[in-house]
């Protein structure tokens, strides 16, 4: 099993994930649509691309289209087409009503030559006729098929911030509905994951039933046990002697079991022995590793990464909303009933719909795993991400009680 820190795993190196596997691959044979959801970092894409291998040995075929740098439905259609290059049955059909645009045959261009002649004939008015033709393909095809739309969301958000969104991403989910269920006893299933949630997007926008069709499945932690077993698997693997403890003392120190941070630490543990010049790694190794590494300089690429992220998911108001409610719950221990007052009133006089816009905004931060409700408020269920929120805002975050505020009345939210 190698270590991976970055990219997604499969065979060998896939691990732990073999119940979630068994619903996923069962929804799918039973034709249902999926929304995969989960905490960031969950491996949701791993998930996918590894039952697409597994479904791939047993005859089906299995197409992947990341969207996360597209910006119009034109582009999604162009990365629906460098998917199903491979598959000529399919591809050289839709080659023949663009011939426009394709002149040579199928296999002499490349997936991605295909996707740009594909994309130089669409536009505004044409991306609906192709992109429903394309996924008919899909779903008459003589072999079943499964087609991953991964990182739908953030495409959507992307979308959203152009000037009529709102009513162009409602255009686009309306018609990957109609496309889908246009042939309804097909052999075609699709996945869509994302690192931001798809379901709050839609709610946000009013429009919760253009994804109804979409069977949700939600990936979690991992468990303590499994987290053992994984950290001791890498540590075999690469012939790394560890002192007794020491993968419980890491998932203590993690406080949930996020696979990517587990793979982290042990990638971070294992670069620490040999600089040390050392052939073992112990308990007492493990807390000056989560102090220097995982939250010192060297891991803040892992963990700018949940900001980055969380921008791209929220508009400009929920985020500042969304920063002051981590930094609230980091410092103070909670973001509690009483800090929800205190924000509502600081912002009332720049920000409309303040109760709306903080219930989104929890809404999202529980949805994608920053923060889990408690009987004392909110809290991170990650102690990682709690720390590294905690060093970054403690020495300026006044807590929201003691901030002055124009209207001190309570109120209830």
């Amino acid at each position: 099993m190698r270590s991976s820190t970055g990219r997604w795993v499969s065979g060998d190196d896939f691990f732990g994930r073999d119940r979630e596997l068994q619903v996923l691959e069962a929804r799918v044979r039973d034709r249902n649509h999926v929304l995969l959801t989960g905490q960031r970092r969950m491996g949701k894409t791993s998930i996918a691309r590894e039952l697409g291998g597994r479904l791939e040995r047993k005859g089906w075929v299995f197409l992947f289209a990341d969207i996360e740098g597209a910006i119009c439905a034109e582009d999604v259609v162009k990365s629906l087409a460098e998917a199903v290059h491979p598959v000529r049955s399919i591809s050289s059909r839709l080659a023949t009503g663009m011939r426009h645009w394709i002149s040579e045959s199928v296999e002499e261009v490349s997936a991605q030559d295909f996707g740009v002649k594909i994309r130089a004939g669409l536009d505004a008015g044409s991306w609906r006729t192709f992109g429903g033709q394309l996924l008919g393909e899909c779903a008459t095809h003589d072999k079943p098929v499964l087609l991953v739309l991964d990182e739908l969301p953030i495409f959507l958000k992307r979308m959203l911030r152009e000037q009529g969104g709102g009513h162009r991403v409602d255009e686009f989910l309306s018609w990957l509905r109609g496309a889908l269920q246009a042939v309804g006893g097909g052999s075609r299933s699709l996945i869509v994951s994302g690192s931001i949630g798809l379901r709050p997007l839609v709610n946000r926008l009013g429009i919760p039933d253009r994804i109804n069709y979409l069977d949700s499945v939600r990936i979690g932690p991992w468990d303590r046990e499994t987290s053992v077993r994984c950290f001791r698997r890498l540590a075999a693997s690469h012939a790394l002697p560890v002192e007794e403890g020491v993968a419980e003392a890491v998932y203590d120190a993690l406080g949930i079991g996020i696979p990517h941070h587990v793979q982290s630490f042990f990638a971070r543990l294992r670069d620490f022995a040999v600089m040390q010049g050392r052939r073992s790694v112990t308990v007492r190794d493990v807390g000056e590793v989560y102090r220097n590494e995982l939250l010192g300089p060297s891991g803040q690429s892992d963990l700018v990464h949940y900001e980055t992220r969380l921008k791209d998911g929220l508009e400009d108001g929920n985020y500042s909303i969304a920063m002051e409610i981590l930094a609230e719950a980091a410092t103070q221990g909670a973001f509690s009933p009483a800090a929800r007052v205190c924000l509502r009133q600081l912002y009332s006089e720049v920000l409309d719909d303040l109760p709306g816009r903080i219930s989104d905004t929890l809404e999202v931060l529980v949805h994608d795993g920053y923060l889990e409700a408690g009987e004392s408020g909110y809290r991170f269920p990650s102690r990682l991400l709690n720390d590294w929120w905690s060093a970054r805002f403690r020495d300026h975050h006044a807590a929201l009680r003691d901030r002055p505020r124009g209207d001190r009345r309570e109120e209830s939210l």
